[in-house]
């Protein structure tokens, strides 16, 4: 029987897990400093609430949002036009021998939680929950 090759469906590993950390600590510096060269970007307040890296830590997808959620398309549009500032300006300071493509994505995970409180407030689910 052959092994399962693919990544999909497998916890990320240890080295992949301190990597997202330390790039996402690293963007965030990076972001709330304002070193970019962008005054659109400089002047938004990000929160990078995660980043994934693929095993073999040559993308790395950064979990975004802007502080009160508005201007998100905005944000995604702003990142995009200046990853490769980013992505030079992190390579430097992680002193890695390959940095990361770096890809933007929002964070939905707030919302989610949300939408999971608003439900678990409901009558019908409470009651359903004490029985």
């Amino acid at each position: 029987m052959a092994k399962n090759k693919s990544p999909e469906g497998r916890a990320p590993s240890q080295r992949q897990l301190r990597v997202g950390e330390l790039i996402r600590r690293t963007l965030s510096e990076i972001l709330s400093r304002g070193d970019l060269h962008d005054p659109e970007l400089n002047r938004m307040s990000v929160t990078v609430g995660e980043v994934r890296v693929t095993p073999d830590l040559r993308i790395a997808t950064a979990y975004v949002l802007p502080l009160g959620g508005k201007g998100q398309e905005d944000l995604l549009k702003l990142l995009g036009r200046n990853k490769w500032e980013l992505r030079t300006l992190a390579g430097k300071k992680l002193g890695m021998k390959y940095t990361p493509d770096l890809r933007f994505q929002l964070d939905l995970t707030y919302d989610q939680m949300d939408a999971t409180r608003r439900m678990l407030e409901q009558d019908a689910v409470r009651r359903d929950i004490e029985s």
